[in-house]
This record gives structure tokens, C-alpha cells and sequence, in this order.
């Protein structure tokens, strides 16, 4: 009767390097990589590695800038309505929440720009390409409740750009990502006023 062989004990950690690949499987022929680096340098950050589809990546970007550039009106404009009981608190948050979604916009039209594209600043179609939509809201809580939708509607299209993106554009992903993980903040932060709602 052949012997079995030995089981790993629990716990116990594989050798060194077992399961990876070796550095040489990793980067194939660092010659190549050389050799396209040089080719197309005018595409800059954009090398053959890139596999998404670079027109639909700028499309997906120009409007989550729309998006992004429409909230920023809209909190700046509630920033500036805002009146009654709770409204300095709320003010406060109304105008940080601009601020945040401004940045978000400066890094989006960055990203355009390196994959070489235009970033489309175009008041007259903004708010047509635009994801959210301009709501002004009647009263303070109205001002709020429309924000928190459209940071909803800024979520869940920004997940499925994400994943749209997958591993074909790391790079915007991630950026995609952090910017996701900013409106969910900010739609968290916004609930909680709803939830608290004292004044009017």
C-alpha cells in the first residue's frame, strides 16, 4: 500500500515565492516594452498596454464632468437660498459639499486631458449630458432631499462607469472610485439631516 502524501499542517505558510510567477513571467521582455515605449509618443500616458476604448472613456467622463459641474450649481445655489431654523449648519454643509464636487470636476477634466480628449465645458448642453439634474427645491428640506437624490443618481452611475471600466483603464477607475467613495459620504451626510429634520 503506497504511502499518502503529507497534508500542509494548518497555519503553516507555503515557501517562498511558491504560487507567484517568476520576475521573469511578470515583465516578458522588458526589450519590448522598450521598444513601444518610443513608438507613438505622442499618446503620452496612453501606451498599447490600454485596452479600453478611449472615445467611450471620454464620453463616460464629459458626463460625469456635466454631472459633476450641475451639483456644483446646485449646492452653490442652496448654499446661498438657504433660510430658517437649521439653515447655518446646513449652509456649512451645502457649501463644502460645492467645493468637494468641484474638485471631483478639476480631476475628471484632468483625466479627459491625458487620455486625449477635451474636456466639454459647454454651458448650453451641461446640464442635457448631465446624470443629476438642477432641482432648486421649494424650502431648506426640499433643498436637501434633492441633493440627497441627486448624490443617489451620482452613485449608481458612477459604479456602473466603474465597472464598465474594469481592468481596461485602472488609472480612471481608481479615480472613479475615490470620487464614488466621496458621493456616498456625502449622501450619508445628507440622509442624516433628513433623519434629524427639526426646522423648516
Amino acid at each position: 500500500m503506497s504511502a499518502k502524501p503529507a497534508r500542509p499542517r494548518a497555519g503553516a505558510t507555503p515557501a517562498a515565492g511558491a504560487g507567484r510567477p517568476p520576475e521573469a513571467a511578470v515583465v516578458t521582455d522588458i526589450r519590448a516594452i522598450r521598444e513601444r515605449a518610443r513608438k507613438h509618443i505622442e499618446d503620452g500616458a496612453i501606451t498599447d498596454s490600454y485596452t479600453a476604448d478611449r472615445g467611450t472613456v471620454i464620453k463616460l467622463l464629459n458626463e460625469a464632468l456635466a454631472t459633476e459641474i450641475v451639483c456644483v450649481l446646485r449646492y452653490k445655489r442652496h448654499y446661498f437660498m438657504a433660510s430658517g431654523l437649521m439653515a447655518d449648519a446646513v449652509k456649512a454643509e451645502f457649501l463644502e459639499h460645492a467645493n468637494q464636487e468641484q474638485a471631483h470636476a478639476d480631476r475628471i477634466a484632468e483625466r479627459i486631458v491625458q487620455l486625449g480628449g477635451e474636456p466639454d465645458l459647454n454651458p448650453d448642453v451641461l446640464s442635457s449630458r448631465a446624470h443629476a439634474e438642477y432641482v432648486e427645491g421649494s424650502d431648506l428640506r426640499d433643498m436637501v432631499k434633492e441633493d440627497l437624490v441627486a448624490e443617489r443618481i451620482a452613485i449608481d452611475s458612477y459604479r456602473a462607469i466603474i465597472d464598465y471600466l474594469g481592468d481596461r483603464d485602472t488609472t480612471t477607475k481608481r479615480m472613479m472610485e475615490d470620487i464614488l467613495a466621496q458621493e456616498e459620504e456625502h449622501a450619508d451626510e445628507l440622509a442624516d439631516l433628513l433623519d434629524g429634520w427639526t426646522g423648516g
